[in-house]
């Protein structure tokens, strides 16, 4: 998973978690003040309605004063008050109608939640008071419909989850525009590595923010550390091949002067020495790094090497024939190219009884690479031993030894592919393949 996606996932995982939790500490927090301030306004009303009371002079306590709100006047309007003496009841508010709220006998003030006459839900508020002149207690008790708290709580709740929800979207639009801003060097890095990768480019850009311009260059040095030790390494094979080119020629004359005897074995351990000598040297000089080479075209490569074949199989009486599209490119080093081409035909034209057919193409962003000839060709157990891996190819079939392991070598070096298989000629197909953004 990338950066930016990491921190925008992050970013929501945080969110989640925290935007229920603080909506909720907020929502409750809200509702609990609403809820005080409306049982304190009850207790207010309660307090005017005890304070209402009034004796007449026959002995009897009513309440004579409007309370100051009219909805005590309106029928079932949600507001209702009551006064009673034990199960008898002294006095209602018009409100009421011919209705009774659900009382109880506490002394001391309580506030609940009760039915209201049409189902409605009610906060209650009820006191037993002992007044002059009374043997028993009068219950004074004010309920009023709390649809407004609800309705109140209600609109605060849905402001409170658009805004949080508005705030959480402009804080991930935010953060994703900080992210973007803020990984765009990582992201110029990226591209830096990429365009090496291809080719394109030879070092990284250091034009960055301190902390990645000092990964750049410590990348700029590995790379040009890389460079230095495949030149050098080329370099050495290539003085090394001088060095041993004629030591080995002065053994092949000096074995002519030995007895018939002797002189084919000294001769088969030169050339032992000799296949091994140039074997390896083949392997060092093309041990270049795929990551470094890039796109190079085909026809300006190969063509050199194709016409000379192509004159080597008028000589031998082979007929060579190749197709090579002039806007064809592959991502390998020039060098290794023309080993690889450069050794299966050798192979190829040595085994060929009169015709090899060469077709290079591109197919599925892969480079293909098609040899067929008439010679003998090899069994399906030669075959599959010529591509074991671990093993020294010059051994396994002649003609199809040093070359095969070098082309094989490169292959994987490459991370391509090589196939051998029963050609429409009827001699030896071989089929090679390498990927063109390797």
């Amino acid at each position: 998973m990338s950066l930016s996606r990491r921190l925008i996932l992050s970013y929501l995982l945080l969110a989640a978690l925290m935007v229920p939790a603080v909506g909720g500490a907020l929502s409750y927090g809200f509702r609990e003040s609403a809820q005080a301030s409306f049982d304190q306004r009850l207790r207010s009303l309660h307090q005017v309605l005890m304070a209402a009371l009034e004796r007449s002079q026959d002995g009897e306590w009513s309440v004579e004063s409007r309370l100051g709100e009219s909805l005590f006047h309106q029928v079932y309007s949600g507001w209702y008050w009551q006064i009673s003496d034990g199960g008898q009841i002294v006095e209602i508010s018009r409100s009421l109608w011919d209705q009774r709220l659900s009382v109880s006998d506490s002394p001391t003030l309580v506030l609940r939640d009760v039915t209201g006459p049409r189902g409605e839900r009610l906060r209650l508020v009820e006191r037993s008071l002992r007044l002059p002149g009374r043997d028993r207690p009068l219950h004074v008790a004010l309920a009023v419909s709390d649809a407004e708290l609800r309705a109140q709580v209600a609109r605060f709740n849905r402001l409170l989850w658009l805004s949080l929800l508005a705030l959480c979207v402009l804080l991930l639009g935010g953060l994703m525009l900080q992210v973007r801003w803020g990984l765009s060097p990582l992201r110029a890095l990226h591209r830096n590595i990429t365009a090496v990768r291809a080719g394109r480019a030879r070092r990284l850009d250091t034009r960055l923010p301190a902390e990645l311009a000092d990964l750049a260059s410590a990348m700029n040095d590995v790379l040009d550390h890389d460079r230095r030790l495949i030149e050098r390494g080329r370099a050495a094979a290539g003085n090394l091949a001088h060095a041993l080119k004629t030591p080995v020629s002065v053994l092949q004359t000096e074995a002519e002067r030995f007895p018939e005897a002797q002189r084919s074995q000294v001769r088969e351990e030169v050339e032992r020495i000799n296949a091994a000598v140039r074997h390896h040297l083949a392997r060092a000089s093309a041990a270049g790094s795929p990551l470094l080479a890039g796109p190079v075209p085909v026809a300006p490569i190969l063509a050199p090497i194709l016409q000379g074949l192509h004159r080597l199989s008028l000589r031998r009486g082979t007929t060579l024939a190749y197709q090579l599209p002039p806007d064809l490119q592959v991502r390998v080093d020039p060098q290794d190219l023309q080993e690889l081409v450069g050794n299966l035909l050798e192979n190829a034209l040595e085994w060929a009884s009169a015709r090899v057919e060469v077709a290079f193409s591109e197919r599925a962003g892969q480079f293909h690479l098609a040899i067929d000839d008439d010679g003998p060709g090899l069994t399906a157990q030669q075959r599959e031993a010529a591509l074991a891996r671990g093993g020294r190819l010059d051994e396994r079939r002649p003609g199809h030894g040093l070359g095969l392991a070098i082309v094989q070598d490169l292959v994987d070096l490459y991370g391509g592919g090589l196939a051998l298989g029963v050609s429409p000629l009827g001699g030896l197909s071989v089929r090679l393949w390498l990927p063109r953004g390797c």
